[in-house]
């Protein structure tokens, strides 16, 4: 199966982590979407994230396209807890050593309230194995998010899971990762 993955567009909020928050994208968002999947494709299947930074888009792309919007729950981002809706910045003042120790290693640290990384991993994995099953053989586009993005691209490139939170996802980015049979992810170019 053929994955791309397409991170959500700018958001009314702004930075900071969005977690759950349900917030909508800029004109900018769009047109970061918009962009990023005019050389991609052609996809058999569209997945989305059913917060509406990633599921609007996708009904959009999905009715120009004339392919159904499969809603994913399982797809959406991580739950910070507390640290929803704040920057990096404003958490420097408030959990700077807790804040630290999530960049560090985010499996060891959970933010308050949050969603520990490893039940993150296990549910969004979970909903790939699943994608797997329902549509082995086809080319998926899958609109989502940052840290869901993070956690696939560290799992193809095979790196520790302190690095999980170097790897770099643009507003917009398009990346595309094949999943093999047995469940590995392998990066394509």
């Amino acid at each position: 199966m053929i994955l791309d993955l397409l991170r959500h567009g700018e958001t009314e909020q702004g930075g900071g982590l969005r977690g759950s928050l349900d917030d909508a994208l800029t004109a900018l968002g769009w047109t970061q979407m918009r962009q990023a999947v005019e050389q991609g494709g052609p996809w058999d299947v569209l997945v989305s994230s059913p917060l509406q930074r990633c599921a609007l888009f996708a009904d959009e792309l999905g009715a120009r396209l004339g392919l159904p919007v499969q809603r994913e729950p399982a797809l959406q981002e991580l739950h910070f807890g507390e640290w929803e809706g704040r920057s990096a910045a404003q958490l420097m003042d408030t959990h700077a050593d807790e804040l630290g120790r999530f960049w560090s290693d985010p499996y060891a640290c959970t933010p308050p309230g949050g969603e520990p990384v490893t039940a993150f991993a296990e549910r969004v994995l979970a909903a790939i194995e699943r994608l797997q099953g329902a549509h082995a053989g086809k080319r998926v586009l899958l609109v989502t998010h940052g840290g869901v993005m993070r956690l696939l691209l560290a799992r193809a490139r095979g790196l520790p899971r302190e690095q999980l939170l170097q790897v770099e996802v643009a507003h917009g980015a398009l990346m595309r990762l094949a999943l093999q049979d047995d469940g590995q992810l392998g990066e394509v170019a």
